[in-house]
């Protein structure tokens, strides 16, 4: 990697800056479906409550995160980006930032380990005061090789559950060094970003790479949270007969009740015909599973690393491996065949777009928001990871409600009181 500095253009590193036009109209499209996101940005253009703030992100570069760069620009911040997953990146959107709107910019599509993480060194070389991180990266190099820097953070922000894991995991075992706030937690992030979003761009995926059909084909689930409901309600909405894989009693239960088939993965892995990991969690699908697959099984991951399927070990079992399309993978193995989708990377993101720009309006809504709460209250917040604020939550909503033209009700006086009360009774 070579970071570029150009006469008029920010430091960056991105594969063709001449994809910057057509990337500006689809960044400008998806602005079309941020109304709750384009609101803020109006009233944090004129506020400036980021004047001179240095933040640095670690999300994926869609022209969704386009957008949340370009409001954090407009209220007075200084912006570097770079991608939280090396295939995640959309290379226009990337162009579009750097020339279009002067937003540092480091991420290529496909780059590799190395790359990755020197783009992540890129955005710490800024030493940012905020961090907004998707998987939790930039916040463990500052806790591990780059402390140095820490004096600077004043707060920071986490997108995805895996990241809220791993900040959790620090927080407990007392290193964490700073506040951050846990946007994914917010309800207008995981129930909607999570459930609707990922349900239908992770299904959208393994369409675009297989052109399978998925009616008639039994689809494995592997986790039950949002992001799994999500993907198995678009799968039966498709003709599928869903299994469900889980490991926690209650969200098994839960699935039975919405009518879905539950059994252990050692069951479920002799009658998919596709698979889809959502857990967050390790080897999911191993070793013990190849060999009993179904022959033209596919796999693919929704969950944001590519460890839930024990890759590893599908590459050793492989007599032979080749791209039989664009992110589809043959493993020969012994007496079947096995598909990879996306390298075993969040496929949405890979095979397809990733999550539509109306459910990352609120999940991007949610990042303004709490980095203003996070600048207005940093002097009492210890560092630990935080609840998005409901109240904050409930703006975002009633904003997106407004936005979709619906109302709701307000309790009268009458009703609040009677709300509040434990006296009235039968």
């Amino acid at each position: 990697m070579s970071v570029i500095t150009t006469p008029k253009l920010p430091a960056h590193d991105v594969v063709d800056l001449g994809l910057a036009e057509a990337g500006g109209r689809r960044v400008g499209w998806a602005g079309r479906e941020m109304p709750v996101l384009s609101a803020l940005r109006e009233r944090i253009a004129k506020e400036k409550p980021f004047a001179g703030l240095r933040i640095g992100a670690c999300l994926h570069v869609t022209t969704e995160t386009a957008n949340l760069a370009i409001a954090l620009r407009d209220g007075g911040a200084s912006v570097a980006l770079c991608a939280s997953n090396p295939l995640s990146t959309q290379d226009d959107a990337a162009a579009a930032l750097v020339v279009n709107e002067g937003i540092a910019t480091f991420a290529r599509k496909g780059e590799d380990r190395d790359t990755y993480y020197k783009h992540i060194e890129a955005v710490l070389a800024t030493k940012p005061e905020i961090t907004m991180d998707d998987g939790a990266d930039v916040v463990t190099l500052l806790h591990t090789t780059r402390k140095e820097l820490l004096p600077h953070v004043r707060g920071g922000t986490e997108e995805t559950t895996t990241g809220v894991i791993r900040l959790r995991a620090m927080a407990m075992e007392g290193v964490l060094a700073y506040p951050i706030i846990a946007v994914n937690e917010a309800q207008t992030k995981h129930m909607f970003d999570n459930q609707y979003g990922t349900g239908q761009s992770a299904v959208d995926a393994i369409m675009r790479a297989t052109n399978v059909l998925i009616a008639g084909k039994t689809a494995v689930v592997c986790g039950y949270g949002w992001v799994g409901r999500g993907v198995a309600s678009r799968l039966r909405g498709m003709g599928a007969i869903v299994v469900i894989v889980e490991v926690d009693p209650l969200r098994g239960l839960e699935a039975a009740m919405d009518g879905y088939q539950v059994m252990p993965i050692a069951d479920a892995a002799r009658r998919g015909d596709i698979f889809v990991t959502t857990t967050g969690n390790l080897n999911v699908i191993g070793r013990a599973h190849f060999p009993t697959l179904k022959d033209g099984a596919i796999l693919a991951n929704a969950g944001h690393f590519n460890d839930e399927i024990e890759i590893p070990e599908l590459e050793k079992l492989a007599l032979s491996t080749r791209e039989v399309r664009r992110f589809v993978q043959e493993y020969r193995l012994r007496d079947r065949t096995v598909f990879l989708l996306a390298e075993g990377r969040l496929v949405n993101h890979v095979a397809a777009e990733a999550n539509p720009a109306a459910v990352m309006d609120m999940s991007f809504a949610n990042q303004v928001l709490a980095i203003e709460y996070l600048l207005k209250n940093a002097k009492s917040l210890k560092p630990q990871v935080y609840a998005v604020p409901r109240e904050l939550d409930e703006q975002i909503a009633r904003s997106k409600l407004a936005a979709m033209g619906m109302r709701i009700d307000t309790m009268t006086e009458e009703q609040r009181v009677y709300a509040n009360s434990w006296k009235a009774g039968t």
